[in-house]
């Protein structure tokens, strides 16, 4: 059952289903791994990034949002990938350019697949379940607190747009 369902524009509800989304484990940028079952029972907005594309000044929204929702219990994540080729070389170089020109806090996985027979698990099964697959960079996933996928944007939609802050609002206790 898709929490919220009412407060979802009609392009959101296009894409949102409800889905339960396994807990998985991403490499950190900084390191160790980033486990999504330690974030249950929370909101989780997964954004796959790439730091050379037009939507990179997205990471300001997307550090904005974490900053307003995160002591509501917020977690945004963001997943460089290379999908596009529009990522850096190397995770280090990803993590220095981010915290250079954005002062980024927000969990961060290593330089990840997000597309194809290569794409993380984590994307594989959002595809199963519900078909939506990053088109491009700065998609985003939101799941609810219960597991459930809760909505899918594309690049065009901006991190603190209505339609996204009004579903985590939704989701926020």
């Amino acid at each position: 059952m898709i929490r919220n369902f009412a407060l979802l524009t009609s392009t959101a509800m296009a894409t949102a289903v409800a889905a339960g989304v396994s807990p998985h484990s991403f490499a950190s940028i900084d390191g160790g791994t980033l486990n999504t079952a330690d974030w249950a029972g929370q909101p989780v907005l997964v954004v796959n990034t790439a730091s050379q594309c037009g939507f990179t000044g997205q990471y300001d929204g997307l550090q904005a949002l974490y900053d307003t929702y995160r002591d509501a219990g917020l977690i945004v994540l963001a997943v460089p990938s290379d999908d596009f080729r529009q990522e850096l070389g190397s995770a280090e170089e990803v993590k220095e350019f981010c915290e250079m020109n954005f002062g980024l806090d927000i969990p961060m996985a290593d330089i990840t697949p997000v597309t194809g027979t290569q794409a993380h698990p984590f994307y594989r099964e959002v595809a199963q379940e519900t078909g939506f697959t990053p088109r491009w960079n700065f998609n985003k996933v939101l799941i609810g607190p219960d597991g459930d996928v809760v909505g899918t944007w594309g690049a065009s939609t901006r991190p603190q747009s209505p339609k996204i802050t009004r579903a985590i609002e939704g989701l926020l206790n």
